[in-house]
């Protein structure tokens, strides 16, 4: 996932978002070529307060190699953004879109209500294939999924609630918390699939603690400060975001240890 919320897609320039695609692109297929995995799906995040703006974006996101892209609701003229309107754009930016589109719902960043019912509408487009909900509230989630049916994957957006959206009847999530623990994340899915539910269950218990004190309460600025305490690369946040403290930052290594994840043999 490229140009999501957490990857400051609102602060990235068009020359910046295709160098960052381009070098997922080239990872993911130097990869497929040596793993006996299914190739992973780059996703680009493409929303923009435009309709026309949102589509160059999609063109942009499709020419330099993406699966299918990730579109926000237009939110400035708030007010105007009807049921109406933004089926409207949504289903223009579909149809103009050369990649398969996943409509994004994160109303604690972008203010519009995106209803259950006007995300199953969009679902029945041909080339909308699912939504990924931020909402953070099960009953949202448990509405979206029953107004999706089978024609669209709903994905989870928040680590703390990835097994019961399962149990809900997600299909996966788009998770922070899966660039400090992308093994327990995705091991997560794996046992909830096979029907290990206690397993799945312990692997929530790991990560919801995780989420809540680095994705949660310290942001962009926490979840940078712990990629570079595994000895990643989180580099700094883009202004006007402001770094963590030092308090903040101890904090996040707390968290990282009690997850167990800043032991060197753990594969996270």
């Amino acid at each position: 996932m490229i140009a999501g919320s957490t990857g400051e897609a609102p602060l990235l320039a068009d020359d910046e978002l295709s160098s960052l695609l381009e070098t997922a692109r080239r990872s993911i297929d130097a990869r497929a070529d040596s793993s006996a995995e299914p190739p992973a799906q780059l996703i680009a995040g493409c929303g923009a307060e435009s309709t026309r703006r949102t589509i160059q974006l999609c063109a942009i996101a499709a020419s330099r190699g993406a699966d299918a892209v990730l579109v926000r609701s237009p939110y400035y003229y708030r007010d105007q953004m009807s049921p109406a309107a933004l089926h409207d754009h949504f289903v223009t930016v579909a149809d103009a879109s050369e990649r398969p589109l996943i409509v994004y719902s994160i109303p604690r960043y972008v203010p519009v209500e995106l209803a259950p019912e006007l995300i199953g509408r969009l679902m029945e487009h041909e080339n909308v294939v699912g939504v990924k909900d931020s909402s953070g509230d099960l009953k949202t989630m448990g509405a979206v999924v029953e107004a999706c049916g089978d024609r669209g994957a709903v994905l989870a957006g928040a680590g703390t609630l990835l097994y019961p959206a399962l149990e809900t009847g997600a299909a996966g999530g788009v998770v922070a918390v899966g660039l400090l623990a992308p093994a327990a994340c995705v091991e997560l899915v794996r046992a909830f699939n096979a029907g290990r539910s206690v397993e799945a269950g312990r692997l929530q218990q790991r990560i919801g603690p995780l989420h809540k004190a680095v994705v949660g309460k310290g942001g962009i600025a926490g979840i940078k400060a712990a990629l570079d305490l595994l000895g990643l690369y989180g580099g700094p946040v883009r202004a006007p975001l402001l770094p963590s403290s030092d308090r903040d930052r101890a904090k996040v290594e707390v968290a990282l240890s009690a997850a167990g994840l800043l032991d060197s043999t753990d594969p996270r």
